[in-house]
């Protein structure tokens, strides 16, 4: 009986070294111990150490190159069958250049919030809208600063915390945030249009063995 090869493979590989192994790449279980030893170790890219970016495979690239090395062995693949391989370096650039990246973004993303929300209140004319329901129920006219004014105000901050499940280093609940499930997406969007892109722009890799 041959032994058999279970072969795991995720959508988006991330590697952080140009020389790949195919332990770098899929999760390996075997019945036969050697065997799986000598395959974790088993070549497969050589990229250019200065050529960062994404690379697409196939599952039948993999089992190919297996076959070659271990010709009697069954192989039985799992998960993608089309994957995506990020080349990054990981920790590129100084902390400080990090530091300022995060902190641009973190303004941005604050003064932009904060403009969207003014434009929106001056469009539907909010103040007036206050102004009006403050009348009809106390007779009286606003002085601008109402327990209207107070309690949409804070509206706003407890909905912006409720709705991305998120305050600080720690979530309300333990669903996935808004933002999360919107970077998942993104993610998988990006990786279906470079698999299906692979076929127009293909990408020149050195393989091993080849």
């Amino acid at each position: 009986m041959n032994d058999t090869l279970y072969l795991h493979l995720d959508r988006n590989i991330q590697v952080n070294h140009p020389h790949i192994y195919l332990q770098d790449l899929a999760k390996l279980s075997c019945t036969n111990s050697a065997v799986l030893n000598r395959l974790r170790v088993l070549p497969v890219l050589n990229l250019n150490p200065e050529e960062y970016g994404r690379y697409v495979m196939s599952v039948m690239d993999l089992v190919d190159l297996i076959q070659k090395k271990e010709p009697d062995l069954t192989i039985t693949p799992l998960g993608e069958t089309d994957f995506v391989i990020t080349y990054d370096k990981g920790n590129r650039g100084s902390s400080f250049w990090r530091i300022c990246k995060t902190a641009f973004v973190s303004l941005a993303a604050f003064f932009g919030s904060a403009f969207s929300i003014m434009t929106f209140n001056n469009d539907v004319d909010t103040g007036k809208l206050f102004d009006q329901i403050y009348r009809q129920v106390t007779g009286q006219a606003s002085q601008g600063f109402t327990i209207l004014e107070i309690s949409y105000s804070l509206g706003i901050g407890l909905g912006v915390i409720f709705f991305f499940n998120h305050f600080g280093p720690k979530k309300i609940t333990s669903d996935p945030t808004p933002m999360q499930v919107q970077m998942r997406l993104y993610e998988d969007d990006v990786n279906t249009t470079i698999t299906e892109d692979i076929g127009r722009t293909k990408t020149e890799i050195k393989w091993k063995g080849r």
